[in-house]
């Protein structure tokens, strides 16, 4: 039995993108659908049993029409092949408020043969070319469900304490799923959580703090022969036995994955003897790359343009077709001296490019050479006047008077 486990779709990322000329799509939507189409073609061309989908098909909660229409396209070319789908609900997948629909909802409601939507946490079994699988599947927490309760019951709970109840809700639930599952048959956890101490890419670190998260022993559970995981973007496999794997984001949303590899696993279950085993393998995908150019140019350079140009003109091959951010750090009277048109064309093939320079300002101190905090008011004075070449017998009249007004404040 073959699975493909990929997540973290995110169709509608349309930073760095642009309109294309031939549909009309924005082209960095059309970079994701690529990516969703190979994934796609693979499928079908090494009849995998089931495509399961660990959360968050969409960037906002929202999606467009034709986003959804993309979306649909794809999963119905999988179903028309005979493979399974299997989608589990994710944090972006959830509508902002209660009572409304789910992003991926409406394959449940239609019935979409070969089609299974996860929006509650619960064991599903899915029948495969190979035999049934257990997915026990466990979707982006709803706190507002166990607030609501809590509130029916007279509780009003901090934040903190309404994290802790969710947190200690998920990890009791995924025991009761473990705990109900046929040990003869293969069984998978799909989960769109945050483990603790997983590494993040381009998600912020900062949310960190408000979001549930599971202990890595608390879903890392014999009964489980592979932990699928979504929601963070980077790819990581956490343990070996049971695999426990985020796919990582199947295309390069930001400059924070800029070194990540993308694509998806093919996890394979086989039996010898009675006995389950379990392999699986990264499938790469050349999705769209992102590329940071930095360069620190120097004061006395006899042609700052010329040095940025021969580092651009050695990187040529690497810039056409990315994401490029080229990064100048320069001294003051450098700035000027740049001619960015010639920076802009030697820039020409990537994808998409910008310019960032940070220029380091020059302190000016007025008074000379000496540090201007060192001196007391009537000193820094007494050096401006000097430096101005007033006479000593105006000078000496403005000390007096400034001397008194500073008297007078003081006082």
């Amino acid at each position: 039995m073959r699975i493909i486990h990929f997540a973290d779709l995110h169709l509608g990322v349309e930073t760095y993108g642009r309109p294309d000329a031939a549909t009309g799509l924005d082209t960095r939507l059309l970079d994701f659908l690529i990516a969703f189409d190979k994934l796609v073609d693979y499928a079908i061309a090494e009849k995998v049993d089931l495509v399961l989908f660990c959360g968050d098909a969409f960037k906002s909660r929202d999606p467009s029409q034709t986003q959804q229409r993309e979306f649909a396209r794809r999963i119905r070319k999988l179903a028309d092949a005979g493979i399974p789908v299997f989608l589990l609900t994710g944090n972006h997948d959830l509508p902002a408020t209660s009572g409304r629909a789910t992003s991926t909802e409406i394959y449940d409601t239609l019935r979409i043969p070969k089609v299974t939507v996860a929006s509650q946490a619960k064991v599903h079994t899915i029948e495969t070319a190979s035999g049934l699988l257990q997915v026990a599947a466990l979707p982006w927490p709803r706190k507002s469900t166990l607030e609501g309760k809590a509130q029916g019951e007279g509780q009003n709970l901090s934040s903190e304490e309404l994290k802790a109840k969710v947190e200690a809700a998920m990890s009791a639930r995924i025991r009761q799923m473990a705990d109900s599952l046929d040990p003869m048959l293969p069984s998978i956890l799909a989960a769109h959580i945050w483990v603790d101490g997983a590494a993040t890419a381009s998600e912020r670190k900062f949310i960190l703090g408000s979001e549930p998260t599971v202990m890595l022993s608390n879903i890392a559970l014999p009964a489980f022969d592979y932990v699928a995981l979504g929601h963070l973007h980077k790819r990581q496999e956490l343990t070996q036995n049971p695999p426990v794997i985020y796919s990582g984001s199947l295309e390069r949303l930001d400059f924070g994955e800029e070194r990540d590899d993308k694509g998806f696993y093919v996890i394979e279950f086989t039996k010898d003897g009675g006995r389950k085993h379990t392999d699986y393998h990264f499938h790469k995908l050349d999705g769209r790359r992102f590329l940071t150019l930095e360069k620190t140019l120097y004061e006395g350079e006899l042609d700052p343009t010329l040095s940025v140009l021969k580092m651009l003109t050695n990187r040529s091959d690497d810039i056409a077709g990315a994401v490029v951010q080229l990064k100048l750090k320069m001294p003051e009277p450098v700035a000027p001296l740049l001619r960015e048109a010639e920076i802009k064309n030697a820039l020409k093939d990537a994808y998409y490019f910008g310019i960032a320079r940070e220029v380091e300002r020059q302190a000016r101190n007025r008074l000379g050479a000496e540090h201007d905090e060192s001196l007391t008011p009537l000193q820094a004075l007494d050096k401006y006047l000097a430096m101005k070449g007033v006479s000593e017998a105006r000078k000496k009249e403005l000390m007096s008077k400034a001397a008194e007004l500073m008297a007078e404040v003081e006082s």
